[in-house]
């Protein structure tokens, strides 16, 4: 089902605005795939973007579709062969580290909801004039942090964002303070290490801190 910029943007905006946290997710075994999910959707955490940096990515998303409750996503997106691959997985939503016209044409001929990357100004005012007024900021931290979206903000007001890079427990609740911010990407919430341990009842305690974070 083709749909037009505006949709795709909207309806990236309804997922993000789930939880205040979008765990960004690297799946390394696909066996880890069911359990954290379910893990993430428990502690509060519905939406979930599963990288495509690894092998197993799209057969994670697969598993992860099958969840009750939780929206899964597909992060990385760089061609339009993604673009369908994960769409066919059962992805909700895409994000992309940055934005170009044949990803973005993919995703709206996909019916794919669309969450584009944007570092500048003259970037995010690109996507707005596209149709797209839900953003993701990347990489936030090394691009200036809070303040810096605080800045495009005063400008740029029919604009909202999902930060991500290197965005912590530790800095989130201040990019979630800021009228133009809905939610944060963030890894912390499902560390490699306990994915390897199996503790799953660690990760949900973690998503479920991250989900009352303010905003």
């Amino acid at each position: 089902m083709t749909i037009t910029p505006v949709e795709a943007s909207q309806a990236a905006r309804k997922i993000c605005e789930l939880a205040p946290i979008v765990p960004v997710i690297v799946i390394k075994d696909v066996a880890h795939a069911r359990p954290l999910a379910e893990a993430l959707v428990r502690g509060g955490l519905p939406a979930l973007e599963v990288t495509l940096r690894t092998p197993c990515a799209v057969e994670a998303i697969a598993e992860m579709a099958k969840v009750e409750g939780g929206v899964v996503g597909a992060g990385t997106l760089l061609t339009e062969a993604d673009v369908k691959a994960v769409k066919a997985a059962g992805a909700k939503f895409g994000v992309s580290p940055g934005a170009t016209d044949k990803l973005l044409d993919a995703c709206e001929a996909e019916g794919l909801a669309a969450l584009p990357g944007v570092a500048t100004s003259s970037e995010a005012m690109k996507m707005l004039e596209r149709g797209y007024s839900m953003l993701k900021f990347f990489p936030a931290e090394a691009n200036g942090g809070a303040p810096a979206l605080k800045a495009i903000g005063s400008p740029l007001p029919a604009l909202s964002f999902c930060p991500t890079g290197g965005v912590s427990l530790q800095n989130a609740e201040t990019y979630l303070s800021l009228p133009n911010v809905v939610c944060c990407g963030g890894s912390w919430v499902a560390p490699q290490k306990m994915m390897d341990e199996g503790n799953w009842e660690g990760i949900e305690a973690l998503a479920r801190e991250a989900s009352q974070l303010p905003r």
